[in-house]
Parts: C-alpha cells; sequence; structure tokens
C-alpha cells in the first residue's frame, strides 16, 4: 500500500529533551486518523514534526513518497500540507470571507482562489451565512468550521489538526466533528490529537495509541472504543496505576495483532 504519510522512527523534542522516541506511523489517503494518549506523550509534537515547526533529530518524515525532513514549514505548505494550531486562528476584526482570501495568501492563481472558497462554503455553509460578518462575532464551534474550511483553499493533501474541540460546548463540538467527517467525505487526509478521545475516535477510520513518546497501538477508531484496556487508560473508564497497554511487545511498542496486520499490507 502506498501511505500518503509515514514516520519511521521518528525521534524528536525540544533543546536537549526528547519528547518522540522512535515513531512509527504510516497514514493512507483519503482517512481520519485520531492520536489519543496521556499529556505530555507527545501528540502534538507529532503534528509539529509533520508540518516541519519542528525537525526530527533521528527518523524519516515522507510525504506522498518524498522524504520532506529538510524542507521548511512553508515548502511543506505548499506540498499540500496544513497545520490547523490549538488556539483559534482566524483574524476577528476581518470577515469571514476575507478570512478565508487570507487562507490562499501563498497561492498565485487567484481564480484558483475564488474557486476553492466557493468549494470550502459548499462543504461548510457557514462561510456563506456569515460571509460579511467578523470572524471574532462568530461562536466557537462557527469559527472552528471557519478554519476548517480555511484549509481547503490550499487544496491539501494532508489536514492536521490539534485539539480542534477544545473550549468547546457539546454542541460546538459536535458540529467540529460533523465538520472533520466531511472534510474525509470530500477526499481528504486528516491527522488529528483530541483529547476528547471517544469523539475523535468515533469521527475517525482510525486511532493510534501514543504513550510515553511511541505509537503503541494502531487499529480502527471503532475498535479502540471498544478496546477494555483502551478504555480503562483513555477513555475514562477507570483509572489506570500505570498508563502501560498489556498485550505490547517491548521490543516493538505494538501489539502482536498490529504486527500482523502490517505485514500482510
Amino acid at each position: 500500500m502506498d501511505f500518503l504519510l509515514s514516520l519511521q522512527g521518528v525521534v524528536a523534542g525540544y533543546g536537549a529533551g526528547d519528547i518522540l522516541k522512535g515513531v512509527d506511523l504510516d497514514i493512507s489517503p483519503g482517512t481520519v486518523t485520531c492520536l489519543i494518549g496521556p499529556n505530555g506523550a507527545g501528540k502534538s509534537t507529532v503534528l509539529k514534526t509533520v508540518s516541519g515547526l519542528l525537525r526530527p533529530r533521528i527518523g524519516l518524515v515522507r510525504f506522498k513518497g518524498e522524504e520532506i525532513n529538510r524542507l521548511s514549514p512553508r515548502a511543506r505548505l505548499l506540498r499540500g500540507i496544513v497545520h490547523v494550531p490549538q488556539d483559534r486562528s482566524l483574524f476577528p476584526a476581518m470577515t469571514v470571507w476575507d478570512n478565508l482570501l487570507m487562507g490562499g495568501y501563498v497561492v498565485k492563481d487567484q481564480k484558483a482562489v475564488r474557486r476553492r472558497i466557493d468549494e470550502a462554503a459548499a462543504v461548510f455553509p457557514i462561510c456563506t451565512r456569515r460571509a460579511h460578518d467578523q470572524a471574532g462575532s462568530l461562536s466557537g464551534g462557527e469559527q472552528k468550521q471557519v478554519e476548517l474550511a480555511r484549509t481547503l483553499v490550499l487544496d491539501p493533501g494532508l489536514i492536521l489538526l490539534d485539539e480542534p474541540s477544545i473550549g468547546l460546548d457539546p454542541k460546538s463540538r459536535h458540529q467540529v466533528f460533523a465538520s472533520i467527517r466531511r472534510l474525509a467525505e470530500s477526499g481528504r487526509t486528516v491527522l488529528l490529537v483530541e483529547q476528547n478521545a471517544r469523539s475523535g475516535l468515533a469521527a475517525s477510520d482510525f486511532g493510534a495509541v501514543l504513550e510515553s513518546g511511541v505509537v503503541r497501538l494502531v487499529a480502527t477508531g471503532a475498535s479502540l472504543l471498544e478496546d477494555p484496556e483502551v478504555a480503562r487508560l483513555y477513555l475514562g473508564a477507570g483509572r489506570a496505576a500505570a498508563p502501560t497497554l498489556s498485550g505490547v511487545t517491548p521490543d516493538t511498542g505494538r501489539s502482536p495483532s498490529t504486527i500482523s496486520s502490517e505485514g500482510a499490507r
């Protein structure tokens, strides 16, 4: 199988400390994958390493088969990797439509920008309904929808979402996760970090458990939701004495079932 994104033995961190300690992760095109795990496991660091905000000390990051370790964030953006940060990133005093236009700032073909904005508005109708309103007047959930719509102006191959539901009320969270599914239905590939693990996995095709800087388990989102050990450790179903997954082989950090499935691909 040809993967859109592959991380191979990635070690990365800040200063003298490594947060990622050998991350292996493959993302197939047209899928939504949710990274879950305890605070400090390195979930957001994975996104920063993929988008170029952080360079790996060891290991490889490949996008569409190309090694991108040495590429700048701008170069990765132009190749189709869009990173939506945890904090709200709209320009609050500008209109919704102008915010969408800013999404195409690096695109030279303005006709393409206009066409993509229309396509984005078709996926996210809020962009048409509130086009002339200041972005700061929108609710948190509405602003996040506009942020997601703005990514489409770059025609991305991969969208990185860091905590898209943080700080939102339940209704807004539902809107955001429905928006993520719309992105997938439009053919986009999404890698997201989400502390609300149940909602994140429910909206995802696959889930990856990140623990102590390594990926311990990869499976479908549905199967992780049904896994009692994952539920006990990460989904709020009971308290764990120590954050380790049973059945994980110590030499690889992956479960035997995961290794078998990888070998069949």
